[in-house]
């Protein structure tokens, strides 16, 4: 099941609210010995967290789904980076992982328990045999907060968005459970940042007519431009006009670029140099994708919306809002971000008892 972004938190009364975790979502499925924990692509998940399926046999019943997401805590908070780390192919790598960065799994429906399919129920009535079947549960296996009082809600988007938790999630007091349905809702942080463009990709379809996504850049405190992410989602006509607009930036741009090393495509920064994938790097989640890039003199400006930053980078992709020809490209400082003070997990996980 799945969800719809929305501005605001909805009145109380008819809703659910939950904290959003920020992990990977994943249904668990027990059948006596039998463990199964199935990615949002309905892939099997067992063999990057061994260390869960210990747990799920001890505190799940014989027989049940439920739906929940695996998250890495760390320091007070959630690392979504560390979580992708363990989605390794060398298994030695993660057996090792496994006890240096142990995952936990926070769960937030009931599908089934034995032979009852709870889908066709109420959520309310889900969440309380959920409750009810996890009244008591041992790290790392959690239930995750709820209330149906929107003044908590707003509290907990407040609050715990230093501990890596991504918004609140709001679902309807009598809904049923609708796979790839957005019948629930979804309210994230979302703020402005000022970056430099110093690069873009061409659009896939376009044929090198139309730009697929900008590259965008901040300035670290040793003066060094570092990558933080793409900003997107632009129109058709909107793609096509960037490519003239792009245009006079493109003439000598690798020339005194800060990541003309990163050039050529199959070169990954080495020991010393930006702590960054390349822009055009591959990763075990770019999945063969062309990540090609074509440099851009870093002169431009631009104002994007962003929801958190993960480390140095944005989490997700970064949305344009307005060219900004008033500001210097010196001034796209990591300075300029708003820096959420850390809720220690711990008491969001105790909540949830």
């Amino acid at each position: 099941m799945l969800a719809k972004r929305v501005g605001e938190l909805p009145v109380g009364g008819t809703w659910i609210f939950e904290p959003k975790w920020d992990g990977f979502r994943a249904l668990v499925f027990r059948d006596g010995d039998e463990i199964l924990i199935q990615s949002r692509d309905e892939k099997s998940l067992n063999r990057y967290f061994p260390e869960l399926l210990g747990p799920l046999r001890l505190e799940l019943p014989a027989r049940c789904v439920l739906d929940g997401e695996i998250v890495v805590a760390k320091n007070g908070g959630l690392d979504f980076e560390a979580l992708q780390l363990r989605i390794h192919p060398a298994t030695s790598r993660v057996t090792l992982l496994s006890k240096e960065i142990p995952a936990s799994i926070v769960f937030f429906d009931l599908l089934c328990d034995g032979d009852r399919d709870l889908r066709g129920e109420p959520f309310q009535n889900r969440r309380k045999e959920l409750e009810s079947l996890l009244s008591r549960p041992a790290p790392p296996i959690h239930l995750t907060p709820a209330t149906r009082e929107s003044s908590v809600a707003s509290d907990w988007f407040r609050r715990f968005e230093g501990a890596g938790l991504d918004g609140v999630m709001a679902k309807p007091i009598s809904g049923t459970y609708e796979p790839n349905k957005r019948v629930m809702l979804k309210v994230k942080h979302e703020r402005d940042c000022d970056c430099v463009v110093a690069g873009f990709r061409w659009h896939k379809k376009g044929e090198r007519k139309a730009i697929g996504s900008l590259l965008l850049g901040l300035f670290d405190d040793s003066g060094a431009l570092q990558h933080v992410g793409v900003c997107a989602s632009f129109t058709e006509e909107k793609r096509r006009e960037l490519v003239e607009f792009l245009t006079p930036y493109r003439k000598d741009a690798l020339r005194d670029h800060p990541w003309k090393h990163w050039a050529d495509a199959g070169h990954e920064p080495g020991d010393g140099e930006a702590p960054h994938r390349m822009p055009g790097g591959q990763s075990r989640w770019s999945q063969g994708k062309d990540l090609s890039w074509e440099p851009l003199r870093p002169e431009l400006v631009v104002e994007v919306a962003y929801e958190h930053m993960q480390g140095m980078r944005f989490r997700h992709m970064a949305q344009f809002r307005r060219w900004r020809t008033d500001k210097k490209p010196s001034d796209c400082t990591y300075a300029q971000l708003e820096v959420v003070p850390p809720q220690e997990l711990t008491a969001i996980f105790a909540s949830g008892r």
